[in-house]
């Protein structure tokens, strides 16, 4: 499965065997093989993923933490397995801290619920980016209206880059939470997450990561980092829609109430009062999404299979190398930074007098699959003074070759609105 060795001592990245494990990517659109840029919004399944979930309906399918019988006992070993999986994932030791979601989105409203409603009061203060997706903006949104407290935004850069120099102005004594994602999906920045927790920390405030880019394309240690609370989607990396994750220091998930109410996440129901289950079932309300958990815990798998720095090198040169022939174009501007160490695998632009939706349409004839919008970052395309953005998004099994059919189909725009 994606990796190839030439010696014994020294593995090679594979880019074709890998593309042989994604069964999408043999397709022909409008004509022409597909060429998929679009994995910041969403990524291929590999054939492991899909045949992992399809297994689990055939054999084991029966509703967890309940029944006695021998699949609800696997269905639930597989699912408790699936948490595992991923708190080693993001690098955290207690499986306990793991909260199954249905997204980063989910996630991030959970902690603004959960632990805001209890802790954010009127006159506290949270500090967000402008460099935010809305799923890490609006939840923070609506609880300073219900709180009353205030949101202070640390502005970025020319280049994408957040202004750490305004941290220290915006942090206080009533700063309750700095929010910011470690990778921006409309400019591909890197954000140092470890200096914005020391930071936060020193002011007695807490740090919640928006890891949606993050966990399916850099290394991911929430000790190292230094965070108190993590989110991630599985379908951004290589799993199945529908599920997700928060992490969070147990301390915090002990002390916070639970979001939803329901089955699943009670101790003893009264009629007039209810206990609630040990961490993390305690945010757990309902049958939880275990099929889609179980397939999660194969697509971890299967990314380890091929390693973290092999899956790094191989963005970071399809950057690099997209980068190079891009610039190339006349008219083309591209967003975020300069800095190769700064940026990950996304590239946002704009080509002349050509609405990014028009160079997508041009682009999907050919069969390129690009991202058009403001892509859920508004803030960011103010700051530019922008509407919208075209955005290719790279991953692992991408190649040089795609990157070549890309910048072909952005000659065709530049000869079609050049004209």
């Amino acid at each position: 499965m994606a990796l190839a060795t030439t010696t014994a001592a020294a593995p090679t990245f594979d880019v074709r065997a890998v593309r042989a494990d994604f069964p999408a990517l043999h397709q022909e659109v409008n004509g022409y093989p597909l060429v998929y840029l679009d994995n910041a919004a969403t990524s291929q399944k590999p054939e492991t993923v899909i045949r992992a979930l399809a297994e689990f309906y055939r054999r084991d399918n029966a509703n967890v933490h309940r029944g006695i019988h021998e699949l609800s006992r696997r269905a639930t070993e597989a699912y408790e397995a699936a948490r595992a999986r991923m708190a080693h994932w993001l690098g955290a030791t207690d499986p306990a801290e793991i909260v199954f979601t249905r997204g980063t989105t989910e996630a991030i409203n959970l902690v603004a619920a959960a632990w805001g409603n209890a802790n954010v009061h009127e006159g506290d203060e949270i500090v967000l980016t402008v460099l935010e997706h809305h799923s890490n903006v609006v939840p923070w949104q609506l609880l300073a209206r219900r709180s009353g407290a205030r949101l202070r935004y640390l502005d970025i850069d020319d280049e994408g880059r957040l202004r750490l120099e305004q941290l220290d102005e915006l942090l206080g004594r009533r700063t309750k939470i700095v929010c910011v994602n470690h990778v921006s999906n409309s400019l591909g920045t890197i954000n140092p997450v470890a200096e914005i927790a020391r930071r936060a920390h020193d002011v007695g405030a807490l740090l919640l990561v928006d890891g949606a880019q993050g966990a399916p394309h850099l290394p991911v240690s929430v000790a190292e980092t230094g965070c108190d609370f993590y989110a991630c989607s599985g379908h951004k990396m290589c799993g199945p829609t529908g599920i997700g994750a928060l992490w969070a220091r147990r301390e915090l998930l002990e002390a916070m109430p639970p979001y939803q109410g329901g089955g699943e996440m009670i101790s003893v129901v009264e009629k007039e009062y209810s206990t609630w289950a040990a961490v993390p079932h305690k945010f757990e309300a309902g049958t939880p999404n275990f099929a889609d958990a179980v397939a999660m815990t194969a697509a971890i798998d299967y990314l380890e299979g091929i390693g973290r720095p092999a899956i790094m090198q191989q963005e970071h040169e399809l950057v690099c190398y997209a980068l190079e022939r891009l610039r190339d174009l006349p008219g083309i501007r591209i967003y975020g930074p300069s800095s190769l160490e700064d940026r990950a695998a996304v590239i946002s632009f704009t080509l002349q007098d050509a609405h990014p939706h028009d160079i997508a349409t041009i682009l999907d004839h050919q069969g390129i699959a690009i991202r058009a919008g403001h892509h859920c970052t508004q803030l960011v395309m103010k700051r530019y003074g922008i509407t919208a953005t075209a955005r290719a998004s790279f991953a692992f099994y991408n190649t040089q070759e795609e990157v070549d059919r890309l910048v072909d189909g952005l000659g065709e725009v530049v000869k079609i609105f050049g004209a």
